[in-house]
């Protein structure tokens, strides 16, 4: 590649490099995803967006990659991000921008925010999936018994969430990668950890697949939302607040999942061919 331009963007800190493929090659491969990722050799990033032809209506299709060169299903902060550049580029206030989780519609909420319809949540063992059938409403994790039952949801992407008296106080970097790729979790998972603070009120902190503690999840701000209010902890609708700021989460009646949040343009550039040389 002689030079692929980008765009560093991010919603409350979970950052990403955003590029357009619609007009010229941008695949990487692993090595290449992993090397752009770098955060001292590369630019760095929680996860590779790549925009690129619709398949199915939309707008445009959203490609995901972690830095680790995993693909990933989905990515609500990234999809608020990318909507967010589509919107300006066609004039809209709502698009529907499709991914491998199926066409999201993203809508301008005003003020630098975007909301995103995430879809459906899918609560059953095997639309998570796990690697047998438990009540995904509350079950033991081997090897985590300490956190307590974890409730499991997949929004477009598997999650496991643990509600902790101080989300505060757990050491994420010591135990989100032995239970992100835990045996129950066939195609590994998110890792959210949760206080409630109020019945509208969570603080939740995550260890991501494929990409470590970010800064913020969207897609686990809505598994979180979803698993407090299965239990009774919370009403549908709740701020969550992450490490790099709060998301607003509304589980609907029909089951979908919205979520409002901001975005932000950081700078932009060109990759350069001795880094892609990998």
């Amino acid at each position: 590649m002689s030079g692929l331009p980008f765009t560093k963007m991010h919603g409350l800190g979970n950052d990403f490099v955003v590029v357009d493929g619609r007009t010229r090659p941008a695949a990487l491969t692993p090595a290449q995803y992993r090397a752009v990722g770098d955060r001292r050799r590369g630019v760095g990033y929680d996860q590779f967006l790549t925009i690129l032809p619709p398949r199915n209506g939309g707008v445009a299709y959203m490609a995901i990659h972690n830095p680790d060169g995993s693909e990933a299903q989905a990515c609500g902060n990234g999809t608020r991000c990318v909507a967010s550049l589509l919107m300006r580029e066609t004039g809209r206030r709502e698009i529907a921008l499709e991914t491998v989780a199926g066409r999201l519609i993203c809508t301008d909420a005003g003020d630098g925010r975007v909301t995103v319809d995430m879809g459906p949540a899918r609560l059953n063992w095997d639309e998570i999936p796990l690697a047998a059938a438990v009540d995904t409403l509350s079950f033991t994790v081997p090897g985590a018994e300490a956190f307590g039952p974890a409730t499991s949801v997949n929004m477009g992407n598997p999650h496991a969430v643990f509600f902790v008296p101080d989300a505060e106080a757990v050491d994420l970097t010591g135990v989100g990668p032995g239970i992100e790729h835990n045996p129950l979790f066939p195609e590994r998972a998110n890792i959210e950890f949760a206080t409630v603070l109020a019945p509208d009120r969570l603080r939740m902190r995550v260890w991501e697949r494929g990409a470590g503690i970010t800064q913020a999840c969207g897609s686990g701000a809505c598994a979180t939302l979803v698993a407090a209010a299965r239990r009774g902890l919370t009403e549908r609708r709740a701020t969550v607040v992450l490490d790099g700021g709060a998301l607003e989460i509304f589980w609907r009646e029909d089951g979908h999942v919205e979520m409002t949040g901001p975005v932000a343009t950081s700078f932009a550039g060109t990759l350069d061919p001795d880094l892609l040389a990998g």
